[in-house]
């Protein structure tokens, strides 16, 4: 393997690793692809951005790698991530690690790229590669792809294997392709889903995929019903409103029919408080049975509770926040304890069945849209700009696709539009989303690139 050199400084924080590769014929033959630092690759380490999995290197690529090399794609790379996918602390950095620095939006490098796929979609951003491969639990793609100005898709939990990808929740992480277009997404995409014996999520996936970019239609909006969340719209900055006003008028002017919905799901508001149950019991569970998997000599650190001494015995690893959730996930009892049971289970059904299945039967929508979020907050934690609201959480608990595309800027900030739909709706909403930008073409690239 070849680190970057001390003259590709200008890339450090946005790519960990860079090996030497070859390239093979295949439906991505030569395309460039960068993957997230929790991907492994069998010619990288993988590190999660956390110096205690600096040598982490078991030889091994992840099927979602595996797949990307069979049809020819070149990984260039490791890109930089929020720390543990920003899962130790409520106070992580986005877009921070220990191995890999401060990853900064190009946009404004005072403002933070999110996360935690920021090195995967400030690559994309500012033509690094043409595609990168992210992961999420809750915005971990779509967020960093909003602010960034790029286009982000959260799979279907299930439709892409998880396999070696360090874990957050077995219920609600997925990787998923970043790029600058629908199109580059939907072909990638193709590529990296389908079944893997070993994550038992993707039972379904060989019999669920299709062909992505061939389902593509730029005239998809015509004559479809999209729900507007009013109910999350209003958490919004001022000019993120406005820029969603006025795709709602291009939406309609491509002949879609605009639905409003004012009121939440049941239970919307014990959704947050479920969920963080939910992934501090699957982060214990998940991890432990990760790093059971790795080389002991490369990871000493075995258990969660050995990450925990790691930590508190490490510097470099805490001089900017510390590890709460961490702590708190170490405290929780195991899948079986009924605090986890009923909260995964209250959690699933009002944002799946109860929430987007609802809300879309109810108001005869095949989608849901929303802002992503607004523009990228700064990095100085003493600033009241703060993130002002998000579309992910429904998603993201459920497992339902949910795909974002340029839609604008807020106050010079690329914010994104997001489409959001069913478990398995995933080529619809990617072909809503390519109508979208295809009549809008609202990408601007960041200053540094033009």
């Amino acid at each position: 393997m070849n680190m970057l050199r001390e003259t590709d400084a200008p890339y450090r924080s946005v790519i960990a690793w860079a090996p030497r590769f070859v390239t093979g014929p295949g439906e991505l033959s030569g395309l460039s692809v960068l993957v997230k630092d929790n991907i492994e690759t069998a010619d990288m380490p993988t590190t999660a951005g956390s110096l205690a999995l600096i040598n982490n290197a078991p030889g091994r690529d992840a099927p979602v790698v595996t797949r990307l090399r069979e049809a020819g794609a070149v990984i260039v790379g490791k890109a930089n991530l929020s720390e543990w996918a920003n899962i130790r602390s409520t106070n992580s950095i986005s877009g921070w690690s220990a191995v890999g620095g401060q990853t900064r939006n190009p946009y404004d490098a005072e403002r933070t790229p999110c996360g935690s796929s920021a090195g995967s979609a400030v690559a994309v951003a500012i033509g690094l590669v043409p595609v990168a491969i992210g992961t999420e639990t809750d915005g971990s793609i779509t967020c960093p792809a909003s602010v960034n100005g790029v286009v982000g898709f959260k799979p279907t939990v299930g439709l892409v294997s998880r396999t070696h990808i360090v874990p957050i929740s077995h219920s609600q992480d997925t990787a998923g392709p970043i790029a600058t277009t629908v199109e580059d997404a939907a072909i990638v995409l193709t590529v990296i889903a389908g079944s893997d014996p070993a994550d038992p999520a993707t039972a379904e996936a060989d019999a669920r995929k299709v062909d992505y970019r061939a389902a593509l239609d730029a005239g998809s909006l015509r004559g479809a019903r999209l729900g507007v969340m009013r109910f999350i719209v209003g958490n919004y900055s001022t000019e993120a409103q406005a820029e969603f006003e006025r795709a709602l008028t291009a939406l309609r002017a491509a002949g879609a029919d605009i639905v409003e919905i004012t009121e939440p799901p049941a239970d919307f508001r014990a959704l947050g408080g479920w969920e963080i149950q939910v992934l501090m019991s699957e982060l214990k569970h998940d991890l432990n049975a990760y790093l059971a998997s790795t080389n002991p000599t490369q990871v000493p650190t075995r258990t969660l509770a050995d990450l925990i001494a790691f930590n508190e015995a490490e510097p470099r690893e805490m001089e900017l926040f510390g590890q709460e959730l961490f702590l708190r996930a170490e405290a929780t009892g195991g899948l079986e304890e009924p605090v986890y049971v009923e909260a995964r289970e209250r959690s699933f059904r009002a944002a799946g069945p109860e929430g987007i299945d609802r809300l879309m039967s109810t108001n005869n929508v095949v989608a849901l849209i929303a802002p992503t979020t607004s523009r990228a907050w700064t990095n100085d934690r003493e600033d009241d700009d703060d993130g002002q609201g998000s579309a992910s959480r429904l998603a993201a608990i459920a497992g339902y696709p949910h795909l974002t595309v340029p839609m604008g800027f807020d106050r010079g900030m690329p914010i994104g539009l997001s489409f959001i739909g069913g478990k398995w709706d995933d080529a619809r909403i990617l072909s809503l989303g390519h109508a979208y930008e295809q009549r809008t073409r609202e990408r601007r690239p960041p200053p540094l690139t033009q």
